[in-house]
């Protein structure tokens, strides 16, 4: 199978990695690029790969308020150097973000924060869905793995689908922002606030709104 040009080149965008490198990465996985991704991060020939374990304690505590005041977002994403994080590219992506918290509603940064006894019970609640459904008990597990996979994508913000370009995952995003600073980027903690999230909402009482209109 012929790798395009095209693919090459994103490949090489979103990881930093030689022309080379990405070509025979496609050519190895049929031209898959999310396989290529990860055989690249294998071998440590992506950039993003190659500063990961580099200290990144600079950056920025970026806010985001939507919906009229409804919806606050705190959220600290970290680089390398001051210089990094007073430039408009890396302020730009803590704002995306921000903006992708407060839209999307993530519980975690990323799947290892995720506390095992809550995967656990999860996992009950799906295989007992599948079961009740009718399933036979012999895919039951694979059903719940990939239920869980979803479970993942909608709660983990690393894993979710970027709310400006669906195509790409905030982990595709956050790489290709390694690849083009220069620098490892992490978004370390977030915290999000919902007005009234976890009160009781008031409910009307249309009867006694009526009786005291009508003065009776």
């Amino acid at each position: 199978m012929a790798v395009s040009a095209s693919a090459v080149k994103e490949l090489r965008e979103r990881t930093g990695a030689g022309m080379l490198d990405c070509k025979k990465a496609l050519d190895e996985t049929g031209g898959d690029v999310e396989k290529a991704i990860a055989l690249l991060r294998e071998k440590g020939l992506s950039a993003a790969a190659n500063k990961a374990g580099r200290i990144a304690t600079e950056g920025v505590v970026e806010s985001y308020i939507h919906a009229g005041g409804r919806i606050g977002v705190l959220v600290e994403v970290n680089c390398e150097t001051d210089f990094v994080a007073k430039t408009d590219q890396f302020r730009e992506f803590a704002r995306d973000i921000a903006m992708q918290i407060a839209a999307a509603n993530p519980k975690f940064v990323r799947r290892e924060e995720v506390p095992g006894d809550e995967i656990e019970k999860e996992k009950e609640i799906l295989k007992n869905q599948a079961l009740n459904e009718g399933k036979p008990e012999k895919i039951v597990e694979k059903m719940v793995e990939g239920r869980i996979s979803k479970y993942y994508e909608e709660y983990c913000l690393l894993e979710q689908s970027f709310i400006k370009d669906p195509d790409k995952t905030i982990s595709n995003l956050l790489n290709e922002k390694i690849s083009k600073i220069g620098e490892n980027i992490t978004i370390r903690r977030f915290v999000r606030y919902e007005l009234g999230e976890g009160l009781e909402k008031k409910v009307d009482n249309f009867v006694e709104e009526v009786m005291a209109q009508a003065k009776l």
